[in-house]
Order: structure tokens, then sequence, then C-alpha cells
């Protein structure tokens, strides 16, 4: 059973960097890594352990390594001092970022697949994670059903 479970999330996990590769547009990257900060801010904040964690995330990411790292993670630092200043401005604007792909049904689901593999990481995705990542579905025009959210 585990021997299934753990080949079923490899098999997942190389479908999600074969998708993403054939979006290497910096669209995409900012509309990511803006998700990544949104579910890390699910609760109400970013901590610093929750940057560590994201940070740690986006650096071993395969959906995320055909990026440079300096400009994701500079993406990232930029979206959660958004958060920092205040939460509301920053959930405004990572969605602003994140509804410029919008349109594209592609890049929008897989953006919600990464994010939900994100907000599982941990081995814990919990409700606020899952409320934000249905939030980013509906803004992406998409059905967070779809998705088992």
């Amino acid at each position: 059973m585990l021997n299934w479970l753990k080949q079923n999330a490899e098999q997942a996990r190389s479908k999600l960097t074969a998708e993403a590769s054939k979006f290497k547009n910096r669209a995409f990257m900012e509309a990511v890594v803006n998700g990544c900060a949104l579910v890390a801010a699910a609760d109400g904040n970013i901590d610093a352990s929750e940057k560590q964690k994201m940070a740690g995330f986006l650096e071993r990411a395969d959906e995320l390594k055909h990026f440079e790292m300096r400009q994701v993670i500079e993406v990232f630092q930029k979206a959660a001092s958004d958060f920092e200043f205040d939460h509301a401005i920053g959930k405004a604007s990572a969605l602003k970022v994140i509804g410029k792909i919008k349109g594209n049904e592609e890049q929008s689901k897989l953006l919600v697949r990464v994010v939900c593999a994100i907000g599982a990481a941990d081995g814990d995705f919990d409700a606020d994670e899952k409320a934000m990542v249905s939030e980013i579905a509906r803004e992406l025009g998409l059905n967070p059903a779809d998705f088992d959210l």
C-alpha cells in the first residue's frame, strides 16, 4: 500500500513538472509564487517559519526548477512583504497577480494543482489553506469542486 501511494505521488509530481515546464513565462511564475504566498498566509499572516518552509519548498520544487531561483525568491519576498504591511492588501495584490493568467485554462488549472500540492506539502492541508485555494480557483474562473476542495 505504501509503495503504491509513493509511486502515485511521484507520478503526479512528475506530471506537474512536465506540465509546468511548458509555461516558462514570468506571468505564470509570478502567479504560482503569489499562490504560494496566499496559501502560506491563509492563517492571517506569514511568520518566519512559514517563510522558511515556503522558501525551502520553492527552492526544491520541481514545478519551478526551470525559473531562476533568485527571481522566484524576489517575487515571494515582495508578496510576503505585502502581507506584512496589511493582510488585505497582500491578499488583493496576490490575487491580482494570479488573475493575470485567468483565461488561460491550462495554466489556471495547473496553478491550482500546484498550490494544492504546496498546501499539502507539510502533510496537513488544513481548512484555511483549502479555503484559500478555493478562492484562488474561483478567481481564475474555475470550480473548486473540480479539485476536491
